[in-house]
């Protein structure tokens, strides 16, 4: 018999609150105490766990959903959930928590897509507001907006309610460059240029929620204004003098596009304000070597009053908000280097003629504009408000709800700004909001071997080579060459080589073939199987495994359109090797066992049709219609065959088509 009373002593500490150990239960076991007004840190494991309420009150944050904790209250946390236990009462929460590992549940945890569909709640994927200062080319295209797009369609075939938010950042400095290079007025230019944006993430089939133009909307200066002015009620954010760069010839203030040097991180060329190789901000007067862009005169530094924000005194709360979502390793490393320096000051208005000025008025500060980059953090959150009003839905800027998930697709030289200065301007404006936000990063899409230019004509447009007949040929190659974790690149040999040898040669040879053969054997008709053979059933469960893996590449912990690109392409590699292998028996006596074997390929081309409708939603849809099942919908839980008697029209479709309206010789591509 073993007795264990809690006697209210603490004998470590794990987690954020106190534990003591009990021993003998054969699994690890601990009496819990949460202080009042206290909770334990968000945090997932390998073990089940299981928490029993004994005193107090409270709740339980489980994958960011509430549920009360009171006495009586038995807890069960499957592998992997994220969970959070608040003491809402004025007396210590007592429990008792017992946990243990168990390999088979965690991998079945590992991969359920029910855990993974946010338990019903709404899902914000937002990519960054695209600057309207040029169109979108491939490298833009390849990164945050596929990926969100890619997302969200398969949340939907899941059964979730996610929404893709985005808009035109117009307030940028680089706006206003533009408009001088073009003799016209930023207003001008931002809506010329979002009005491009729009056009070409419909061609690349992105299909945006909500897309937000700021200039042209009234009531978005009117909720930025009073998110800045929350910023600065609490006295954290406040005009203070500080060092800036000024152009000697102009006098003009240097910041962003109109300011170089180098990086004084990491030494590299960069511009004003962030370096993009190394991910750090700069303040613009600690640039080695800089150079003004309007004009050649060596600029001079000067004293100047500006809203700043003291970003070296949250960095508890980065991680603390790193700890609720997943958040790569690669931008907590980026925080924990811009919170190795001593002090970082961090301007949060900017002098300029053009953007948002903030409500407060100071004699030192007129003439200034709220950044573009505190702005993004309001943009978002206003995105999910117009979007709720078309919706009939009460989401407000003004007040966020704990029960949002919202989930940021970024690349990496913006990582600074949505993953370390959002979270802290959030927790400023918003104490009593804790937002749960996952991010996914990818690096930069390099052209032929170099990064992506248009002041160096080194790109290809959306628009040169998007179109009805080539667009998911687009998708499926940006896909497998995604930069995910590492920097990939775009060439147009290997483009033309893909569509030609992949997708029109194995792909749709195989497509057509199996058609052509289900007409001659079977009139188009679907046959029921017939005897089933070992290599059948291992085909059958190859299917089941590139299901698996498919799914995993798009699912939220683990997303990866690279892999999720070359499982596709392993479903059809894997069916054509059947396929050939078990040819010979087609003219034999063992025509019933070849019956199995064409309705296995059908079984892989339904799979296909449901697995790449994220991806290629046009061939998707395409092929679901050829095999008599409709546009694709929902995402299968497992290999099915298709039913006896369903009628086929494979031989002879057309999906995909050489890449004929690729950039030409004249191109940036071929220069």
């Amino acid at each position: 018999m073993i007795i264990s009373v809690y006697e209210g002593n603490a004998q470590y500490e794990a987690f954020g609150i106190g534990l003591t150990g009990v021993e003998g239960l054969g699994v690890g076991a601990d009496w819990g105490r949460v202080v009042p007004g206290g909770k334990s840190l968000s945090h997932r494991h390998d073990e089940t766990e299981m928490f029993v309420i004994v005193q107090g009150h409270g709740e339980l944050v489980v994958d960011g959903v509430r549920h009360p904790a009171v006495p009586g209250t038995l807890a069960l946390f499957e592998p992997f959930e994220s969970h959070v236990l608040e003491n809402t009462g004025d007396t210590d929460l007592v429990f008792l928590t017992q946990y243990w590992r168990d390999a088979d549940r965690a991998l079945v945890s590992a991969r359920s897509t029910d855990r993974l569909s946010f338990s019903g709640r709404p899902v914000f994927v937002c990519s960054p507001p695209p600057t309207p200062n040029g169109d979108l080319h491939l490298g833009h295209l390849s990164g945050p907006y596929l990926g969100a797009d890619a997302y969200v369609r398969f949340q939907r075939m899941n059964g979730a309610e996610a929404w893709h938010v985005t808009g035109s950042d117009d307030f940028q400095s680089y706006v206003q460059a533009a408009a001088r290079g073009e003799s016209r007025d930023p207003a001008s230019t931002a809506a010329h240029y979002s009005a491009e944006i729009a056009a070409t993430l419909a061609l690349m089939d992105i299909r945006v929620d909500q897309y937000t133009v700021p200039h042209q909307d009234e009531s978005y200066r009117i909720g930025l204004r009073e998110f800045f002015s929350r910023l600065v009620d609490t006295g954290v954010v406040a005009p203070r003098e500080s060092e800036a760069l000024f152009d000697s010839e102009t006098g003009e203030y240097l910041y962003e596009v109109d300011v170089t040097g180098c990086c004084p991180s990491c030494a590299s060329a960069t511009g004003g304000n962030m370096c993009e190789q190394c991910g750090e901000p700069n303040t613009v007067v600690d640039l080695a070597e800089a150079v003004s862009a309007r004009s050649t005169a060596e600029p001079r530094r000067g004293p100047i009053t500006r809203f700043s924000l003291p970003l070296h005194e949250f960095h508890e709360t980065v991680i603390d908000h790193h700890r609720l979502g997943r958040v790569p390793a690669r931008l907590r490393e980026l925080a924990a280097r811009v919170f190795d320096r001593p002090a970082l000051d961090l301007p949060v208005s900017h002098p300029s003629s053009w953007g948002v000025a903030p409500a407060e008025g100071h004699k030192d500060t007129d003439g200034q504009v709220i950044w573009a980059w505190p702005e993004l953090s309001y943009g978002f959150l206003y995105g999910i408000q117009a979007l709720g009003s078309r919706l009939g839905r009460n989401w407000r800027a003004s007040a966020p709800d704990q029960d949002w998930k919202i989930v940021h697709f970024l690349g990496y030289d913006n990582s600074f700004y949505h993953s370390v200065l959002s979270p802290v301007l959030y927790k400023l404006a918003f104490p009593e909001w804790g937002p749960d936000i996952d991010y996914h990063v990818n690096e930069f899409y390099l052209l032929e071997g170099s990064k992506f230019s248009t002041s160096r004509r080194h790109a290809i447009w959306g628009k040169e080579i998007l179109g009805p007949d080539s667009v998911d040929a687009v998708r499926y190659f940006l896909s497998s060459t995604r930069p995910e974790g590492l920097q990939t690149n775009f060439a147009s040999v290997e483009y033309d080589t893909v569509v030609r040898d992949t997708l029109i040669g194995t792909w749709q040879e195989w497509l057509n073939d199996l058609g052509e053969r289900l007409g001659k054997g079977y009139d188009g008709v679907t046959p029921d199987a017939g005897n089933w053979t070992p290599e059948h059933s291992a085909f059958l469960g190859s299917l089941g495994g590139r299901l698996a893996a498919v799914t995993a590449g798009l699912s939220p912990d683990g997303f990866s359109l690279r892999r999720a690109a070359a499982e596709l392409n392993g479903i059809v590699e894997d069916t054509v090797r059947f396929s050939r292998q078990e040819r010979p028996l087609a003219a034999t006596q063992w025509s019933n066992d070849n019956r199995t074997v064409i309705v296995l390929e059908l079984a892989a081309a339904r799979l296909l049709a449901y697995g790449a409708a994220p991806l290629m939603p046009r061939f998707s849809a395409r092929l679901g219609k050829a095999l008599g099942l409709g546009i694709p919908s929902h995402w299968p839980k497992t290999v099915e065959l298709l039913p006896p008697g369903t009628q086929v029209d494979l031989a002879g479709e057309v999906f995909f088509t050489p890449s004929t309206q690729g950039p030409g010789p004249s191109s940036p591509l071929r220069s």
